[in-house]
């Protein structure tokens, strides 16, 4: 993917290897580019932001209704919502400590 981005995040346990390119690199789901949707996190160089999903969980909807509700995005793009998360208030503690 290539973009202008700030910065990528890759998480190992989230990323498919079937999807490996023929450079044998997986995708990235998670970018941060400065010209989209305010620099926020987003899928896959997509306009949904991690926050659009990580509140349409947080409000009750589940992986199926959000895969219904953006027939665009994997069950692994959610995954990767909820890892991206994880790790930012994993970074956030230990900044704390």
């Amino acid at each position: 993917m290539k973009c202008a981005r700030s910065d990528v995040y890759n998480h190992e346990s989230i990323h498919n290897d079937n999807l490996a390119g023929k450079d044998g690199r997986r995708p990235v789901l998670i970018t941060l580019e400065p010209g989209k949707r305010g620099g926020k996190p987003c899928i896959r160089g997509l306009r949904v932001t991690v926050y659009d999903v990580l509140e349409n969980l947080a409000s009750g909807m589940s992986h199926e209704d959000i895969l219904r509700e953006f027939p665009y995005l994997t069950d692994e793009d959610i995954r990767a919502c909820l890892a991206y998360a994880a790790d930012r208030e994993r970074k956030l503690e230990l900044q704390k400590a």
